[in-house]
């Protein structure tokens, strides 16, 4: 005879796998022990569904398997996170690309748009009177990425959850 106990004992017990809505706290950091994110400092877990390209193919790896309340520690290499710094992705840009008032400074972060019209985020590397030095890698890219996370729910697709339920008669 299965209770209804056993059903959400069940549930709180299912293994993640592909097409499961999670929801996760995470910490993540550089090999150098420095923070780069931290969902608890943001106060709002991550979301997302395994499996389907939300987020690094590493991440949703490694989450598969996992059950709620379970807490994993792992590496992403920087080739399978975002990737390796590319020279190429430096640029040399004319200083007149900038406003007038614009406040230069070396490792600040600054939104425009490619030759083609796409949104870009560039650090600024270095800057001259005529020029400005910048990259447009993905900052993390080149790293080698530290998680902690913790799973807080699951949802399968067919929407059985293992959140916290009271029994019901």
């Amino acid at each position: 005879k299965t209770t209804l106990k056993k059903l959400n004992k069940e549930k709180n017990n299912m293994k993640i796998t592909n097409g499961h809505n999670v929801k996760v706290h995470y910490k993540g950091t550089l090999m150098d022990g420095s923070e780069f994110d931290n969902s608890h400092n943001r106060g709002k877990t991550l979301d997302f569904i395994v499996g389907s390209n939300q987020l690094l193919d590493a991440f949703d790896t490694a989450v598969i398997g996992m059950t709620k309340g379970q807490t994993k520690t792992f590496t992403i290499p920087a080739g399978d996170a975002y990737g390796f710094h590319d020279p190429e992705q430096v640029a040399t840009v004319p200083r007149e690309a900038f406003p007038n008032e614009f406040e230069f400074a070396v490792g600040q972060q600054v939104q425009g748009q490619s030759p083609d019209g796409r949104p870009v985020v560039a650090k600024i590397l270095a800057f001259e009177d005529e020029t400005v030095t910048l990259d447009v890698n993905h900052p993390l890219a080149g790293e080698d990425l530290n998680f902690e996370i913790e799973v807080v729910y699951v949802e399968n697709s067919d929407t059985t959850t293992t959140e916290d339920t009271e029994d019901e008669d």
